[in-house]
């Protein structure tokens, strides 16, 4: 069992969780798809991937046509080395105790046209929790568990959950110096004083550092006529930046990977311990699954929300806008039209 409750696969050793960033998680199983001529290798790394227990029993049922992928990352700082250089910024467990989802997302796969699609959650967002017992921010579900937390998505949101995967931050920085960087393209100068980030206009290979502070970045600015102005769509704006980081490192990284596939066993060493996933998904499949959100070919979509408090303090409700976008990721509607590529 570990540290936080949860129960994992005897097989597996849990380690402590920093979780960030699904965007190392789709590469990092697009790795592991792409590189079976190191087979030895790769099972011995598939291994060390720990399998949440608590969540793959929540899981729905197979679904007609489509799967969908519970992408989660925390802002926990258990286990967060003082001696990283971006460790002032990021803390430690004195600074944020306990488990705090930093990113949710949905993967969903069309079985029929092979079509993949993002969906990200504002971990502000009020819902009903688990079985809706109570309401609360969504980054409460998974505070109390990966079980509570699916429980949540397919009750608050109608969306079934099939699978479940979570990364960790030191995973993240680790896999993305592993691949030599990710490009990231700013039109004017950006930072974020809270995150440790700052980008100079144009395009930028940015390392696992810089590219965890561009993934986390809250109160992200950009300098206009000399006037520094902040994005005041918070966790809106930054869900955004994280959907096309995600595209970004894909896009970015598949030809390295490509080019030289032993890079890809230094990959794994970085990054296959950092990954809890459910007992029942196979890698290597969902890394068939990513190849074409690997080209660029990946639909990105957000919810339509309104700001209200509760008991004074801030929070995010969903709109009427979002029916489409809930129906299109359970299954129940065509897809409505993506957001823009800008």
């Amino acid at each position: 069992m570990a540290r936080d409750g949860r129960v994992f696969s005897p097989n597996k050793t849990p380690k402590n969780r920093t979780a960030l960033l699904l965007g190392a998680t789709i590469f990092a199983v697009f790795c592991i798809g792409g590189a079976r001529q190191l087979v030895s290798a790769t099972n011995v790394q598939l291994s060390s991937v720990r399998r949440d227990l608590e969540a793959t029993a929540a899981l729905s049922a197979p679904s007609a046509g489509f799967e969908n992928y519970l992408l989660v990352g925390s802002d926990s700082r258990e286990g967060a080395d003082p001696n990283d250089p971006d460790f002032k910024t990021i803390g430690g467990d004195g600074d944020v105790s306990g488990r705090r989802s930093d990113t949710l997302m949905i993967f969903h796969y069309d079985f029929a046209t092979g079509a993949g699609a993002l969906l990200s959650f504002p971990r502000d967002l009020w819902v009903r929790i688990g079985d809706g017992e109570k309401s609360a921010r969504i980054n409460t579900a998974y505070q109390e568990g990966s079980d509570v937390l699916v429980r949540t998505v397919q009750n608050h949101f109608n969306i079934p959950v099939h699978h479940y995967l979570e990364v960790d931050f030191q995973g993240f920085k680790g896999l993305v110096d592993a691949i030599g960087g990710v490009q990231i393209c700013v039109q004017y100068p950006s930072r974020d004083k809270k995150s440790g980030l700052y980008i100079p206009p144009g395009c930028h290979n940015l390392d696992g550092v810089r590219a965890l502070a561009f993934a986390r970045s809250r109160f992200f600015e950009t300098r206009v006529d000399n006037d520094w102005k902040l994005d005041g769509t918070s966790d809106i704006g930054r869900g955004k930046r994280q959907r096309k980081f995600i595209a970004a490192m894909l896009s970015t990284a598949m030809d390295r990977v490509l080019s030289n596939p032993f890079t890809v066993s230094g990959a794994f060493s970085g990054v296959t311990g950092a990954i809890i996933t459910d007992d029942n998904l196979d890698l290597t499949e969902f890394a068939k699954k990513m190849r074409p959100a690997a080209k660029g070919d990946i639909s990105r979509f957000s919810l339509d929300v309104y700001s209200d408090s509760v008991a004074g303090n801030s929070i995010l409700r969903l709109g009427e806008g979002s029916a489409p976008v809930l129906a299109f990721f359970g299954g129940l509607g065509p897809a409505p039209e993506p957001e823009s590529e800008s």
